[in-house]
């Protein structure tokens, strides 16, 4: 779970820089993703970094749903026969909501990779052009488009928030003052991750990104 979880937001750090670069202009934006496409060449073939990318990225996703999926297993046979009762806490939030959080970030994965990567969803949808591609995706007239983004950004960052503090408990921090640091870190990871996802597409609805 934690290996896995890692590697998925080395991930995230990563294309959220990359995305930023969109504010450097047109052309820088367009020249990185071309540079993406040509990364390892001669030693592999032009767009094989991406495909490797991809398929490693893909392992990791299904391994850390695999691995949630038996914790959850492991957790009810521990305890086979329900509380009769049991006060709201901060476990069952956090459960409900990498429960529901996990399909919608699926769902919107599916649709991003259709949208911005194969181009069949994008109204322009040339790879040659991925600042077009961008711009046209979250335009003022497709507010739908970025409502979507926005939620599952935002469900994403809940996502991460609960996985950053239980990884930093994981890592020492059982002390109630260290328990407040390590919850202090997750929510400062979380937000700073979620606004530099959705500082992108705000821009280009408002026109600051054409």
């Amino acid at each position: 779970m934690a290996v896995t979880g890692i590697l998925l937001v080395l991930f995230l750090i990563a294309h959220m820089l990359g995305n930023l670069k969109i504010f450097t202009g047109a052309e820088a934006f367009n020249h990185y993703a071309h540079w993406l496409r040509d990364l390892g060449t001669p030693l592999l073939a032009p767009g094989w970094y991406l495909w490797l990318q991809r398929g490693v990225l893909l392992v990791a996703l299904l391994g850390h749903i695999a691995a949630a999926t038996v914790l959850a297993m492991r957790a009810r046979a521990a305890r086979p026969v329900r509380y009769a009762h049991r006060k709201k806490v901060q476990g069952s939030y956090a459960a409900r909501t990498m429960r529901w959080g996990g399909v919608i970030i699926g769902l919107f994965v599916i649709y991003h990779i259709l949208d911005l990567t194969t181009g069949h969803l994008n109204p322009v949808g040339d790879p040659t052009r991925p600042q077009a591609n961008v711009v046209a995706d979250f335009a003022p007239e497709r507010w739908y488009v970025t409502l979507f983004y926005t939620l599952a950004v935002v469900t994403l960052g809940f996502h991460l928030r609960h996985g950053a503090f239980s990884a930093f408990r994981s890592l020492g921090q059982q002390t109630p003052k260290g328990e407040r640091r390590a919850r202090s870190l997750a929510l400062v990871f979380a937000v700073a991750l979620t606004a530099g996802y959705l500082v992108v597409p705000f821009a280009v609805l408002i026109g600051l990104v054409r």
